[in-house]
């Protein structure tokens, strides 16, 4: 199928803004997002997923739909939006596709389907989310699949699950971690051997890219992680070397980590204020997150950037040169 016209569902923020910049040459572009888009305005029209209505009249004349929208952060209140978002807005979005006749679709869930502590698993390991975003991730799968298998000859379906994405501008956990250890300031919890899969932006945006014209079969899933997975401590290395400076840290025991993360979650709920600290990111900050790859770099997708680059990019970007601009995007 010649894809020409492409809607982007949730692309205002950090990774839809690159989706953006990679497609708009090639392709007709437009953005729906119910939050208005800093770099691209012209192509963005406000709308709610959650509002089926709304987005009737909208989805009309398109021949792939990429939907990035997505409630994600650690701290989503009431958790509620987790599922009105990710799932019934899921929902909406495949029905109003059935409307307008649109067959094909990209979708980015999240190896948070598969939760913490896993053997590097790969596409056909179970589910087995711990939060209510990796539960509702997977939900909105599970819609996707039902809407695929009604007519499965007639239909693209691609699941994208991405690991944690960083890049420039992104202000999310992947950010406070590496300026943390960029300051100097950085406490380590536990022994810091455990692997952590990342995903650099430039990267992923170039395989969402790769898979809108390079379709391997109607329906396919891949994870998304930059190899090889760096330990807590080699990264602490990587910065070092990018920095051309030796990174110091303090190391502290596991379960003074989440006492620590435990006092700040009973703060957070006195004062109605949210901290870059909770026991929930500490007990992350500890995991193994480690995913297997092997599927995506069997399609002959090659990556622009290998990981270290993109953190290097992502140091010299944020910490060392002069930003362009004051566009930052908040998230994870």
């Amino acid at each position: 199928m010649k894809i020409k016209n492409i809607v982007l569902i949730g692309a205002s923020g950090f990774v839809g803004t690159r989706l953006i910049d990679l497609l708009k040459d090639r392709y007709t572009i437009v953005n729906f997002d119910k939050q208005q888009s800093r770099k691209y305005p012209e192509l963005t029209t406000i709308v709610d997923i959650r509002d089926k209505d709304a987005l009737k009249p909208l989805l009309k004349g398109f021949d792939l739909v990429i939907l990035l929208a997505a409630e994600h952060r650690d701290d989503v209140s009431p958790i509620s939006l987790y599922y009105d978002v990710n799932v019934e807005g899921t929902r909406n979005v495949v029905d109003v596709m059935d409307e307008n006749g649109i067959k094909n679709i990209v979708f980015t869930s999240s190896v948070a389907v598969y939760g913490l502590n896993k053997t590097n698993p790969d596409e056909s390991h179970p589910a087995d989310p711990f939060n209510h975003y990796g539960k509702s991730k997977w939900q909105a799968e599970e819609v996707l699949r039902e809407w695929y298998g009604k007519d499965a000859n007639d239909k693209m379906l691609r699941i994208l699950r991405p690991t944690v994405i960083f890049g420039e501008r992104n202000r999310g956990n992947v950010y406070n971690l590496l300026k943390q250890i960029s300051s100097g300031k950085f406490l380590k919890t536990g022994q810091c051997n455990n692997k952590k899969s990342m995903a650099y932006v430039g990267n992923i945006v170039a395989f969402i890219e790769y898979l809108t014209a390079n379709a391997k079969s109607n329906y396919e899933v891949y994870n998304y992680i930059d190899k090889p997975d760096l330990s807590m401590n080699e990264l602490v290395e990587v910065v070092g070397k990018s920095l051309d400076k030796k990174i110091p840290s303090v190391k502290i025991p596991y379960w003074l980590g989440m006492l620590g993360g435990y006092c700040f979650d009973v703060l957070a709920w006195i004062t109605r204020k949210k901290f870059s600290i909770s026991s929930v990111r500490v007990k992350k900050f500890c995991a193994t997150t480690q995913f297997d790859s092997d599927k995506v770099h069997s399609t002959g997708f090659v990556s622009p950037y290998t990981l270290a680059q993109g953190i290097d990019r992502t140091i010299k970007f944020e910490f060392v040169n002069e930003k362009e601009d004051d566009i930052v995007y908040v998230s994870e």
